[in-house]
């Protein structure tokens, strides 16, 4: 009497050679893509592999390989609006390559940064990347000379690392051109603190499109700084702005709450445009609000494939990458010309 498979077995790497007709170690180099092996019989074992639930032991693997397939991601971001975006797209990467991620949140504490990369340190992880909610912020002194790949985003790292960042000034003239092509031309920057870089890039690129005086109020990100701004600018009886260009949707809300109170009709009296398309925020403000996205997942999966081929030991050119921001245009800027 046939007895049926045992369904329940691990596979191991025996099975999948048996199944493909080839010895054990041309399956292993088939699998982790090391030797020399035609095309045709790596693509074959990665097939059957698949095909009879064969999964690789990484504790054997990093041994065999010198790698524990793990990365770290260190971030100040606790609260996760900037990380967990650029954590989705690393993962996509990673994930696809058979790495798993360690997400570790700092909260500013440069002890806590230390325990956390003393762990990863521990675990073995082939690399780190280092993500920020400001892209000035300073990395933990302790990442300066670790013997991995370090990739940066968010962040603009040493010029002999790789970072990548958002186009910050190349995202405020999509908002200004925005603005200006839905027939708005009394534009005022409101933006947040004034230590911040992005904060001056935005405010460069917004002056070189609308005039080199051109207004700009510095605050903080946030929704009461967007209600203290309009009651500022509202005040008196001197010439009322016809758009605000907000650097940050939090600010944004804030603005359109006043400009409500006050009766000031959005899009059609004042049109207001965020930065950060953070939808949670933009598609509930009434009306949902225009706002330019960072294309943080972008980054994310930017800087996982640097790591990745750092990790490979393939070459990738250091310094700071530029990702470009997209508009997202809802219903608070009105209709584009264009449109």
């Amino acid at each position: 009497m046939n007895r049926s498979p045992d369904l329940n077995r691990r596979r191991t790497i025996r099975d999948v050679a048996t199944a493909a007709g080839v010895s054990i170690s041309t399956a292993s180099n088939a699998l982790n893509d090391t030797g020399r092996i035609n095309a045709e019989t790596r693509e074959r074992v990665r097939r059957i592999a698949k095909e009879i639930g064969f999964r690789p032991n990484a504790a054997a693997r990093s041994l065999l390989g010198g790698r524990s397939h793990t990365v770290g991601i260190i971030t100040n971001d606790t609260y996760g609006r900037l990380v967990l975006p650029m954590t989705a797209g690393v993962s996509e990467v990673l994930l696809e390559a058979g790495v798993s991620v360690f997400l570790c949140p700092t909260n500013n504490d440069p002890r806590l940064a230390h325990l956390h990369l003393e762990a990863l340190l521990d675990k073995q992880v082939d690399g780190l990347i280092f993500t920020a909610t400001r892209l000035d912020l300073e990395p933990p002194p302790a990442l300066a000379d670790l013997p991995i790949p370090i990739v940066h985003a968010f962040s603009e790292g040493p010029p002999e690392r790789v970072s990548f960042v958002p186009d910050d000034a190349q995202g405020a003239e999509l908002a200004v051109r925005h603005l200006l092509a839905c027939g708005h031309r009394r534009i005022v920057h409101v933006t947040g603190e004034e230590n911040y870089v992005v904060a001056h890039r935005r405010a460069q690129a917004y002056r070189a499109l609308v005039s080199p005086e051109a207004r700009v109020m510095f605050g903080e990100w946030t929704e009461e700084w967007g209600r203290e701004a309009v009651e500022i600018l509202f005040a008196g009886d001197g010439e009322k702005p016809g758009a605000l260009f907000c650097g940050s949707d939090e600010i944004a809300r804030g603005v359109i709450d006043a400009l409500r109170d006050r009766r000031i009709r959005v899009p059609d009296d004042v049109a207001v445009i965020g930065f950060d398309n953070w939808e949670v925020v933009a598609r509930q403000t009434r009306p949902p609000l225009s706002s330019i996205d960072m294309e943080l997942k972008t980054i994310g999966r930017r800087a996982g494939e640097a790591v990745l081929a750092l990790c490979r030991g393939e070459t990738v050119p250091p310094g700071i990458n530029r990702i470009a921001c997209r508009l997202v245009p809802r219903d608070s800027c009105g209709r584009a010309d264009h449109d």
